[in-house]
């Protein structure tokens, strides 16, 4: 393992050392058309007195515009001109509708200009099917199950995330397989003339023939499983959306959960619901307040986002599943020149009784809130912190022909960075669910390269070590659409 490390490293270090050598010119996505002594006077101020969108075939054009800040007769400093353009090249790649987005500014006359938008739609109807794990991650299902392919979902999977050319998205999901799962979800995110509001329904009915009951003391899931299905879940929910302005966000929703097990979960875990019953009736409310202002919302190099999120899970104050929680995060994303990126991301999350049922404890070790290196473990917590840095370094940037679909891309793009990383975590629990990385803190690190292509599929392949000692190489991925 100390010979992989150490060859690792060194390819990283090769790759560093011809970056300058080996990359490829992209396309500018901001050109600039005007001689250089319009240009030399920062002061000057130049009036927009055209402004078009090309490209667009299913979106339609006044989406486009929604995102463009500057408007037809507004008025810019030759200085300003430049950065406004990149921030509404941003702001419209950032609707994940295109696969490319170009700005071009063409001086008229002396006080005028033009600005031309060409954009690229992406393809957005997606009836596939589906190969899902069962397990957390693609590490626990490799590591720990041998890759049992009897721990996969299969089914259809149909999504349209242009359904009508307003950014509306419709999913519908038909999973059979190790889990039955009938699910259904629509968002649109501009339903109103002026487009500030949305709104999104969703519903689904599952049955699970395996569940997680119980983290032991070692920080690993318990799982039970039974002849037939062990658990039944049925929801429905409806939220609206607010977003006047460019980079923030606020969603209100309602959601309604029922939820049954076997009598076996209980007696395995009595405190799984707190309650003797089985059966559980939930309604959850809930406020979200985004922010968001990065280069590339999939995989962000520069800006920062943010967000608070407020839940109230049961109508009651104490006992059952009733729970309060407030969770906050900050992600800031630095340019430092030569192709070198950094990024802190900042978490933490609070829940209120700390008397809460094993359903409620979710604490580190789901979705993004982990440490990289203990992908192998859950930390359960009424209170959460997670601080994760990153250094990268952009290595190469290429494109491939593609001309097997003209009418959709023909290149695809691929971009390699190298990085290194450091993460700190903690999760508070009550000592009668005591197990043994729960309160105390938590440190990670490692180094590993990213992998980014068509759509902003990232793949992300690291090389952690963590605090008991242990390290390995893990494979994460993540898609844009």
């Amino acid at each position: 393992m100390n010979h992989f490390r150490t060859i690792l490293l060194y390819g990283i270090l090769l790759l560093l050392s011809r970056t300058s050598h080996a990359q490829k010119q992209k396309t500018a996505p901001v050109i600039i058309n005007a001689p250089q002594w319009l240009l030399a006077d920062s002061a000057r101020k130049l009036c927009i007195q055209r402004l078009d969108v090309e490209g667009t075939k299913k979106t339609k054009i006044y989406i486009v515009y929604r995102e463009i800040q500057f408007r037809k007769g507004d008025s810019l400093t030759v200085s300003a001109f430049r950065k406004e353009l990149e921030q509404a090249r941003h702001q419209v790649y950032n609707t994940t509708l295109f696969n490319e987005v170009t700005f071009t500014l063409t001086a008229i006359d002396s006080f005028h200009v033009q600005v031309h938008v060409h954009v690229t739609e992406r393809w957005y109807l997606y009836p596939v099917p589906q190969f899902q794990l069962v397990d957390r991650n693609f590490n626990e299902w490799y590591k720990t199950y041998k890759a049992s392919f009897d721990r996969v979902n299969y089914g259809l999977k149909f999504v349209h995330y242009n359904l009508s050319g307003r950014r509306d998205q419709l999913r519908i999901y038909l999973i059979n397989g190790y889990t039955r799962n009938i699910s259904f979800s629509y968002n649109n995110p501009y339903s109103n003339r002026s487009l500030t509001n949305g709104f999104i329904v969703s519903g689904g009915y599952s049955q699970n023939r395996e569940i997680a009951y119980k983290t032991d003391s070692s920080n690993r899931i318990l799982l039970h499983k039974e002849t037939g299905f062990t658990r039944k879940y049925i929801y429905a929910g409806a939220g609206f959306s607010i977003r006047k302005g460019l980079f923030i966000r606020q969603n209100f929703s309602i959601g309604y959960s029922y939820n049954e097990v076997k009598d076996t979960i209980l007696k395995l875990n009595p405190r799984y619901f707190n309650s003797l019953s089985t059966t559980q009736h939930i309604i959850d409310l809930s406020y979200l307040l985004q922010y968001a202002n990065v280069n590339n919302i999939s995989y962000p190099l520069t800006g920062r986002t943010a967000f608070l999120s407020v839940q109230k899970r049961g109508l009651g104050l104490t006992g059952g599943i009733n729970m309060f929680t407030v969770e906050a995060g900050y992600n800031r994303y630095f340019g430092m020149g030569k192709g070198w990126f950094s990024s802190v991301y900042l978490n933490g999350k609070i829940r209120l009784p700390f008397e809460q049922p094993y359903i409620n404890q979710r604490g580190l070790g789901y979705g993004e809130n982990y440490l990289r290196g203990l992908e192998y473990y859950v930390i359960d917590g009424v209170a959460t912190a997670l601080v994760k840095t990153t250094l990268k370094k952009k290595l190469i940037s290429f494109y491939v022909p593609f001309r097997l679909f003209p009418k959709l891309f023909t290149r695809i793009p691929f971009t390699f960075f190298a990085k290194t990383y450091g993460d700190i975590g903690y999760a508070y629990n009550k000592k009668n669910t005591y197990t043994y990385l729960n309160n105390r803190l938590l440190c990670s690190g490692g180094f590993g390269i990213d992998i980014l292509t068509l759509y902003d599929i990232n793949l992300r392949f690291e090389y952690s070590f963590n605090q008991l000692g242990q390290n390995g190489l893990f494979l994460h991925n993540q898609s844009g659409f």
